[in-house]
């Protein structure tokens, strides 16, 4: 039956390949540096490769996902290596290399005909780009790799070496713009300290996108405990369940070195707190809450951890906090600290901001208090939030240790970020795609997008009138990701007028309201009235 199933899933992947057709790009411009995109946690097509050489995506799918994750995916970490292995003796993973490294990191599932926006990771990156005059292969190159890995293993930093030598030669001898997200942040500061030889001689400019440089400790911590959802809604239903992802990611070196930095001084030191029944010295119960900052959390993950088993294939396996995994991570930790920018690299920053982001995490409360660690996994954690993107605070991701030539924050989500017109905006500033953007100001940081234009005209006895409307939204935020805008509506107003010769008179009025919002966003509003009189 089983095999039957995968001929059917295998029939109709076929068969939603053939439906989509590329369409071919219809501007190239050859002066563009090129662009290499690394994605970060989740975001790259994992294929397995079989022994008789046929090769199956096992990540993302949602046909099949959640068998495809037990069978090909599920892995056991390798200490005297520092790889993370298949358990499944019969499978490689790799990562395709179609359309130049792109094809990984664009849709995560191509065979879903529904559009998903779950599943759609640089694609509308991508596409912008492609409106810009860049060109897969000859200016836009994807990097796509295995997420389980540390972002330090070394047949990781060798794909790399790799292909910044073919983008540099593919290009001509022009250096690169690397564009990474989330934990890509982490892989390229890993290369950048262990090979900053390489570095230097093939990158030009480095923007990092919401990466979480000190850690992401609340969506860490919580993952380990209790696993991570990929998608929301009613698309998890499809996909893999929060469980069988964390017997996965329990393995997995990346997400213990998005543990929070121990080393890293806090503004808010992240914690792991507990509400706990205890025995006074009165003779007396009472219940208090503990909290455990980085270091002595350690301790919390290993006793929940201790009796966690995972059933492979009808045999029982150990699966506790692992740590030799936590010893390679601290180890990735303190390389990642003692990266420095070659002179003649340039570095920027995007953080994401405005969303209640997970920093600390609680269970348990004064009604209901933890009686037994290994309750954790089962419990839902209650998150002491941030400012973030909703997976890395501010904090974490601002202290990048560099020298940048610009942070900017915006308001956004983690992943939603990547599909925000002001990010492209901004982009298309620092990567010099095309002719200067109007609508941007790179001194006081902000944009300025036009969101409506009305005119009208008409003349009467001779008297011409003409009435404008325009509106405007209006992007800013400072250094410290807080709203450069007031509190309160705005209302000027203007008037001008002129006397022409043989008579003729002409009057003009503005008034422009400002509407400001809470989330570094204004809402300028611009209503004019015109008025001419031709006497002759």
């Amino acid at each position: 039956m089983t095999m039957l199933l995968e001929d059917v899933i295998r029939s109709i992947e076929l068969w939603l390949r053939l439906l989509k057709k590329p369409q071919p790009q219809t501007y190239i411009n050859p002066n563009l540096d090129p662009v290499l995109l690394v994605p970060g946690v989740g975001g790259s097509i994992l294929n397995a490769v079989n022994t008789d050489g046929s090769q199956e995506r096992v990540w993302v799918r949602f046909l099949s996902a959640e068998y495809k994750l037990k069978t090909k995916l599920w892995s056991r970490y390798d200490p005297s290596t520092g790889k993370t292995v298949t358990m499944d003796p019969k499978s490689t993973i790799v990562v395709p290399e179609d359309r130049h490294g792109l094809h990984a990191i664009d849709v995560l599932d191509p065979d879903l005909v529904v559009g998903s926006e779950a599943v759609y990771y640089f694609h509308d990156m991508i596409v912008q780009m492609q409106k810009w005059g860049y060109q897969e292969g000859k200016s836009l190159f994807g990097f796509g790799y295995d997420f389980r890995q540390s972002n330090r293993l070394q047949e990781t930093m060798d794909r790399l070496a790799t292909k910044l030598e073919l983008i540099y030669n593919a290009a001509g001898g022009k250096k690169i713009n690397l564009i990474s997200h989330s934990m890509g942040g982490l892989l390229v500061k890993c290369f950048l300290s262990l090979h900053s030889d390489i570095f230097e001689k093939y990158v030009k400019n480095w923007i990092a996108i919401t990466a979480p440089f000190q850690g992401a400790p609340g969506c860490a911590n919580s993952t380990l405990l209790n696993g991570m959802s990929f998608v929301e809604g009613w698309e998890q239903n499809f996909f893999i369940s929060k469980w069988s992802m964390h017997q996965l990611l329990i393995e997995c070196p990346s997400i213990y070195e998005l543990m929070a930095c121990p080393n890293f001084h806090w503004q808010h030191i992240p914690v792991l707190e507990l509400w706990r029944e205890r025995l006074h010295s009165d003779g007396k119960s009472h219940v208090i809450l503990e909290s455990y900052p980085p270091c002595d959390s350690v301790e919390i993950l290993k006793q929940a951890l201790l009796n966690n088993k995972l059933n492979y294939d009808g045999e029982e396996l150990p699966l506790p906090f692992n740590s030799e995994i936590l010893e390679w991570a601290n180890k990735t930790q303190e390389i990642l600290s003692s990266a420095k920018l070659p002179s003649g690299v340039k570095f920027y920053n995007i953080y994401g901001t405005n969303l209640q982001t997970p920093h600390s995490i609680c269970y348990g409360n004064a009604d209901k208090p933890v009686s037994d660690l290994h309750e954790l996994r089962y419990l839902q954690p209650r998150f002491v939030c941030v400012d973030g993107d909703g997976t890395v605070p501010v904090e974490s991701a601002k202290a990048d240790g560099f020298i940048a030539e610009e942070r900017v924050g915006i308001p956004g989500e983690h992943r939603g970020i990547l599909c925000e017109p002001h990010l492209f905006r901004i982009l298309k500033h620092w990567l010099r795609a095309g002719d200067p953007d109007p609508f941007y100001n790179p001194v006081n940081d902000y944009v300025i997008l036009p969101t409506a234009f009305e005119i009208e005209s008409h003349t009467e006895k001779g008297i011409v009138v003409t009435s404008l409307k325009e509106e405007w939204e209006i992007i800013s935020n400072d250094q410290d990701g807080q709203s450069n805008t007031g509190d309160k509506m705005s209302l000027s107003s203007i008037s001008v007028s002129q006397e022409g010769a043989n008579k003729s008179h002409s009057e003009a009025h503005a008034t422009v309201f400002v509407h400001p919002g809470s989330d570094g966003k204004q809402h300028i509003e611009l209503n004019a009235l015109s008025v001419s009189v031709d006497a002759s």
